[in-house]
């Protein structure tokens, strides 16, 4: 049988050192089963998995290697591999893998051991961690506004939905974001993301300004809050707060329009999906008018809401057509999806209120943002403290690749 080694490399990194290395073994016909590297602050840790044949012998290879290796400075060590162990790691591809995403404010010692232990107790083995976050500059410099650290690992967990669970009390604790996404084709060719309007894209429920002017505000906010929880019915929320605005004259909308508050990343992460193809919709349960001028500002390609009726200037307090409420959300966005001939796995759905988990649901990413605590708990992924940037992250972006 032949033999099987591992070559463990470290030390100070420098142009040509992987080439001197593996020229060694090309001298030699060396076959290689896997490579993997890695560098920190300069230092590389290289490990490099051979395959000598039976009719060659393994003594002068390993000492050139280890020759090569005090030309350039830098630490080698061997490691044989006995048969049924590199079986074993053979039968181990195709497991499932799954990538965690963390963001906060710093990358601390104590959020990444919480993750780490999570992954530890439902028995996955993490194979890669990389920094998506610009480098801190310790000269004063301004520091990047998020640090972000991915973790590939490998396995079923134990609990999927226990894991999930215990991530969102850890991000509670911490003040952290986290995300757990399975690691497929469709994650690393996401195609199209649909935001909800109110809360989620602007910081504020526009139908409440509506009421606001029409003296109906704390009423109609009270039914809002409550429909957003899940509470009641959207539609018939929709038809009790509409019924407030009757008769307000059309030249508030513009008013309210030129104030309108947008979300904090809403508008790099949107000129930044532009920039890589995505295509991106706003599916929202407020208004057309307002969704169209954010399309306007942001560049989105798709606008669908609840067409406001105006007649002689004045709302009626109904709307043309048919309600967009939480199933509407998911008949739309497969909808576009189908338009743009893409799969749902590739779209990613963002939205804040209970009748945005229809759409999460069918998405092959759905992320609660900054969302109402039933909305967090049933999707599967939340984003609570952060701005709507930080979704770059979730789509593998570092900073260095974004503006």
């Amino acid at each position: 049988m032949p033999e099987i080694i591992l070559i463990q490399i470290s030390g100070e990194d420098k142009p040509g050192l992987t080439s001197s290395l593996t020229g060694v073994l090309a001298g030699y016909g060396i076959d290689i089963l896997d490579i993997g590297q890695s560098v920190i602050h300069n230092q590389l840790v290289l490990g490099v998995l051979i395959r000598i044949p039976p009719e060659a012998e393994s003594a002068p290879v390993l000492k050139d290697i280890m020759f090569k290796g005090y030309e350039q400075g830098v630490n080698v060590k061997f490691k044989p591999i006995e048969g049924d162990k590199y079986m074993d790691w053979v039968s181990a591809q195709g497991k499932p893998r799954h990538i965690i995403t963390l963001v906060g404010r710093k990358a601390s010692g104590t959020a990444i051991s919480k993750v780490a232990n999570i992954i530890a107790e439902n028995g996955l083995n993490i194979d890669m961690i990389h920094r998506l976050s610009g480098r801190i500059p310790m000269n004063g410099e301004p520091a990047p506004r998020h640090a972000c650290v991915e973790f590939s690992v490998r396995g079923v967990p134990t609990d999927l939905d226990l894991m999930r669970a215990s991530f969102l009390t850890m991000a509670t604790e911490e003040q952290v974001d986290i995300a757990l996404q399975e690691d497929n084709v469709f994650r690393r060719n996401r195609r199209l993301v649909a935001f909800d309007m109110d809360s989620t894209l602007i910081q504020t429920e526009v139908i409440d300004e509506l009421a606001k002017a029409a003296g109906a505000g704390e009423r109609v906010s009270n039914i809002t809050e409550s429909a957003m929880r899940g509470e009641i019915d959207f539609k018939e929320s929709l038809r009790q707060r509409l019924a407030s605005l009757k008769g307000l004259d059309e030249s508030v909308m513009e008013e309210i329009a030129q104030r309108l508050p947008i979300t904090e990343g809403a508008e790099r992460l949107i000129s930044n999906l532009k920039k890589f193809g995505y295509k991106t919709a706003i599916i929202s349960g407020g208004f057309t008018y307002f969704g169209e001028k954010l399309q306007q500002h942001l560049g989105v390609d798709y606008v669908y809401a609840n067409r406001l009726e105006i007649k002689n200037g004045k709302l009626t307090g109904e709307v043309l057509g048919d309600i967009v409420d939480g199933p509407k959300k998911a008949e739309l966005l497969r909808k576009i999806a189908e338009k743009e001939q893409i799969s749902l796995q590739q779209a990613i759905a963002v939205g804040d209120g209970a009748n945005d988990l229809p759409m999460l649901s069918i998405a092959g990413l759905g992320i609660a943002f900054h969302a109402k605590p039933k909305v967090k708990k049933d999707a599967r992924q939340s984003i609570s403290h952060f701005g709507l940037d930080s979704i770059l992250y979730l789509i593998g972006l570092r900073d260095r690749d974004t503006d």
